[in-house]
């Protein structure tokens, strides 16, 4: 992979735009059941403004930095936005198609009857704890990458992030699933009673969006960290590996996400990482094949303007 030239547009922003651009036609669509969706054009206006200046504009070694690394800042905002989409939690949800699955799959609710059969105040620490952990395990690999001026590292892990986010947003406003969260009452306090979940819950409380469970972007997000941390250097993807296998697991056990959220999250991962592991080699062998070229044209110039003995 190499690097950008500081002008040019580069994958990520093109996927970011793109996706600008979908929600934009979506918000326009809901606007008159929706007046709040002014909002999100408005936003979404001003990114697309501010990855043009990224672009066009020279940066210093500061907005360089700011380039790498801000369409995972803008995640933020535009999470947030998928409730005003899908209207604050007042669209209909396909929660029922979750729970029948997981009933095939698992032979009941796993999100409710886990915890119902095995409660447990030490594993619900545990649990929420990696549950938390999802924010850095997700920074991790690209602060890391970024700050050790390991470059190509760090756009893999933003590129694939990012398509992993926006994926699931996109699903999100497509199929909403609401999830165990919202569908069944709050766990018996033997789950609930411990710092973790308690931090846990006050974050939700603040930043949670209605529809957002299917998939589970926390595990589709935390596996597509770990395999770009291997990538760029195997001490990170072992330092992540065993929070992410927890998080994966915890969030059914702490009544987050449906069974099937989790699994199609793992499935979505595997999905983003494979495509662009072949896209990234396809771009390398390309990159090869035009270089052998270039070196046999060369080769073939400079025989030919050699002297004749």
């Amino acid at each position: 992979m190499r690097p950008d030239a500081g002008h040019r547009v580069r994958p990520v922003e093109y996927l970011v735009g793109g996706y600008l651009l979908i929600t934009s036609v979506l918000a326009l669509v809901r606007f008159e059941s929706q007046p709040a969706c002014a909002w999100v054009l408005v936003a979404n206006a001003l990114y697309l403004l501010l990855i043009a200046l990224f672009v066009r504009a020279d940066l210093g070694s500061l907005g360089r930095g700011l380039r790498e690394i801000f369409p995972l800042v803008l995640l933020t905002s535009t999470y947030g936005a998928l409730d005003i989409l899908n209207n604050f939690g007042a669209i209909p949800t396909h929660d029922e198609w979750a729970m029948r699955a997981d009933q095939v799959l698992f032979g009941g609710q796993i999100s409710r009857e886990w915890w119902q059969a095995h409660p447990s105040r030490l594993l619900s620490t545990v649990f929420h704890a990696s549950y938390f952990a999802y924010y850095p395990i997700v920074a991790l690999p690209v602060l890391y990458f970024l700050f050790a001026g390991r470059i190509q590292a760090c756009r893999r892990s933003v590129l694939w992030l990012t398509a992993t986010f926006l994926g699931c947003y996109l699903l999100f406003l497509a199929v909403p699933v609401a999830g165990p969260y919202y569908e069944f009452p709050r766990p018996d306090p033997v789950i609930m009673d411990n710092p973790m979940a308690r931090l846990v819950y006050a974050t939700l409380a603040k930043g949670s969006s209605y529809g957002a469970a299917f998939p589970s972007s926390h595990v589709a997000a935390a596996i597509v960290a770990t395999v770009a941390g291997f990538l760029g250097a195997r001490w990170v993807g072992w330092l992540l590996t065993v929070p992410s296998v927890l998080l994966s697991i915890g969030v059914v056990y702490c009544q987050m996400h449906y069974g099937v959220d989790a699994l199609a999250g793992g499935a979505f991962a595997l999905l983003v990482t494979g495509f662009g592991a072949w896209a990234e080699r396809s771009r390398e062998e390309k990159a090869s094949r035009t270089e052998a070229r270039h070196r046999a044209s060369h080769s073939v110039l400079d025989s030919n303007l050699s002297p004749q003995s």
